[in-house]
């Protein structure tokens, strides 16, 4: 879909090569059926729950946290939260910030621009403070929008509003 000579994509936290957990969809998606406005996403690697459709999204995660940290638990999990969504995730593997970690290393990139929107992005975040330390030119970037956490806009070096001025801000670059 982004025909860019030379252009890596990463997705799914870089979590794309750990086991399928399909095997969960049964459980995870009976869980999100009891919240009215709530649906399971499988994602191979991972399954998120999204609650922002729930007329209460605040009592909506309160419901669905203890039943989805049980799940997490029992199958030796972890339980990441995000933008009105709770995903289950591998333990203990390295996500956004070690894929630009990776990326970094294996690229031997001196400069690198980081956007994100949700927490998640706080460990690339994170990453690039690493790289910065060690000589790189690093720029972190938060993608404002009605859900952007607040602790995102205040680890960012520069803030765009939506897609559209992430857009703009790479055109500018280009």
């Amino acid at each position: 879909m982004l025909p860019v000579p030379g252009l890596r994509v990463e997705g799914l936290y870089g979590l794309e090569a750990f086991a399928d957990m399909d095997v969960l969809q049964p459980r995870v998606y009976a869980v999100a059926a009891k919240v009215l406005g709530a649906w399971a996403e499988s994602k191979g690697a991972s399954i998120a729950v999204h609650y922002r459709g729930a007329a209460d999204p605040a009592e909506a995660r309160r419901r669905l946290g203890p039943e989805l940290r049980a799940i997490a638990d029992a199958e030796g999990l972890e339980l990441i939260e995000g933008k009105m969504v709770l995903e289950l995730v591998p333990q203990g593997v390295g996500r956004k910030g070690a894929v630009v970690e990776r990326l970094a290393t294996d690229l031997e990139l001196r400069a690198v621009l980081y956007a994100g929107d949700d927490v998640a992005d706080l460990e690339a975040f994170e990453a690039l403070d690493a790289l910065a330390a060690s000589g790189a030119v690093t720029l972190k970037v938060a993608v404002r929008g009605d859900e952007t956490p607040q602790e995102l806009l205040d680890a960012a070096d520069l803030e765009v509003e939506g897609p559209q001025g992430l857009v703009a801000l790479l055109r500018q670059l280009a």
